[in-house]
């Protein structure tokens, strides 16, 4: 269970304790999304009435370790240095500050929801050329040197493939296109290359986007080092295209211009053949999430609609994974 929302005064003065100003807090309001994580909106407002748009992202749960939200802070750092769009990060939450743990950074405005980016006029000329700038972006991630960055983990594809199997035997349910679509992962399982920095939820819904195009790319927790196609193939998931189905990149682009930006970028070329397998390996891994948040509302773990409207997803991945297979 989520804790009350973080105290106005004791935020403020942690801000005065890591950046030395004084300041009042306003506006504090949280975020949609992010069940593993808490995203609070806020403005601190100086004596002399300049406004500052910040955010504090911090771990739900009090007893969340500081390693976790260091990796994540360590992360935006290097990724910025590298000109990578991210949010600057300001300072790293300690326990004197008694909000838990996370860490505060500048908020980036403009809009996340996928829907809005796909359809509203406002972001029509920034449509033309998001399948681009997503190559540049990922590109830039995964140029990073893994010897800078904090401990991250790095599973093969094979080992996260024997992970969804686990999952899926313990429901104890036939889910024939998942196997069909695991055992055509299995026997296809890319040799494993030099690890990049793997964003690892790399998709639309998740970038920061304005008229320009994309301004951030946000929620990084579930970064790991591995293959760096995989990054490209989760954005071509269908899912993530969100009923634009045409556009086979985030539901606004086509892949020779997302795989361009990638090249001009300084990314490798990349197979088209292994760009295949790993959307299918998106494909299945988002129908499994799927089946286990719907588990956790069925079992009574946590009663949510959301979680029981994602479970009806089941199907449709399904059918993209032996779409992308056939």
């Amino acid at each position: 269970m989520s804790r009350p929302a973080p105290d106005k005064a004791r935020l403020a003065t942690a801000i005065e304790r890591h950046l030395g100003r004084s300041v009042r807090v306003e506006g504090l309001g949280r975020l949609s999304g992010g069940a593993s994580r808490e995203t609070w909106a806020f403005d601190a407002v100086a004596e002399g009435g300049e406004r500052a748009g910040l955010v504090l992202r911090r771990d739900p749960a009090e007893h969340s370790g500081q390693s976790d939200r260091g990796a994540e802070y360590a992360l935006l750092e290097a990724a910025g240095r590298c000109a990578v769009a991210v949010p600057a990060v300001r300072f790293l939450l300690d326990p004197v500050d008694a909000l838990g743990s996370g860490f505060v950074m500048e908020r980036v405005e403009g809009e996340t929801i996928a829907r809005r980016i796909l359809r509203d006029d406002a972001y029509a000329s920034a449509r033309a050329r998001l399948a681009y700038q997503c190559g540049e972006q990922a590109a830039r991630i995964h140029a990073l040197d893994p010897s800078t960055l904090p401990a991250l983990p790095q599973p093969s594809a094979s080992e996260q493939l024997a992970q969804y199997r686990e999952l899926l035997d313990g429901f104890g349910e036939p889910h024939p296109a998942f196997e069909l679509g695991l055992r055509w992962l299995e026997d296809r399982a890319p040799d494993d290359g030099p690890p990049a920095l793997v964003h690892g939820d790399f998709r639309n819904g998740n970038f920061v986007v304005g008229p320009d195009g994309i301004r951030a790319v946000l929620d990084w927790e579930l970064a790991h080092l591995g293959d760096p196609v995989e990054d490209l193939g989760w954005l071509c998931v269908k899912s993530w295209r969100f009923g634009v189905t045409d556009r086979r990149v985030g539901g606004f682009g086509a892949t020779d211009d997302l795989l361009e930006g990638y090249r001009n970028a300084g990314g490798a070329d990349v197979d088209l053949e292994r760009l295949r397998y790993w959307e299918a390996f998106g494909n299945l891994k988002w129908g499994v999430i799927c089946k286990v948040q719907a588990a956790t509302h069925l079992q009574g773990i946590v009663r949510s609609v959301e979680l029981a409207a994602i479970g009806r997803r089941v199907p449709a991945t399904e059918w993209d994974l032996l779409e992308l297979i056939a």
